[in-house]
């Protein structure tokens, strides 16, 4: 790699990408879906941009929200699961750091890049958005900064499972 593309760079790149389309996806799904909906997210790009054909049908988001760890699992007190992700963040963050200095394959500095990426993301919803948000229901969309504060306090966030 030259020098205006180093790993470390690529992989910061890669990092705050990810981050920004996960985040954008995640605050527009949650303020224009409502809990547990599905969309055929070509179709509705397809609507958007006036094409009239026939999109692909496999390609739908769905909207859902994660209490809990992977698959909603609530084995731990949710304060002690956001400082749990933080820490691993951390970990992954040291270890990223050190597969770079070690001059490691681009190809797995970029894995372990999306990795962290995914983990920062979880960790901005589960700190921020019970604090940004309110509730998402069957009936109604969340909304951004509600009158009457958000659904939970700071770190008890719900993950918001859609890209």
């Amino acid at each position: 790699m030259n020098k205006i593309f180093t790993k470390g760079r690529v992989a910061l790149l890669m990092i705050v990408v990810l981050l920004v389309i996960d985040q954008v996806i995640k605050i527009a799904v949650k303020t224009h879906m409502y809990w547990h909906q599905s969309e055929n997210a070509i179709g509705w790009l397809y609507e958007k941009l006036g094409i009239e054909a026939t999109p692909p049908t496999w390609f739908y988001i769905f909207f859902t929200e994660n209490s809990g760890m992977a698959f909603g699992m609530e084995i731990f007190d949710k304060l002690f699961l956001t400082l749990f992700r933080i820490v691993a963040v951390s970990v992954i963050g040291w270890f990223l750091y050190r597969i770079v200095k070690l001059n490691m394959k681009t190809g797995f500095i970029v894995c372990m890049s999306m990795i962290l990426a995914g983990a920062l993301g979880n960790i901005v919803d589960s700190v921020f958005y019970g604090v940004l948000f309110d509730e998402s229901t069957h009936s109604q969309v969340a909304t951004f900064l509600p009158e009457g504060g958000g659904y939970a306090p700071w770190f008890y966030g719900k993950v918001v499972d859609m890209f």
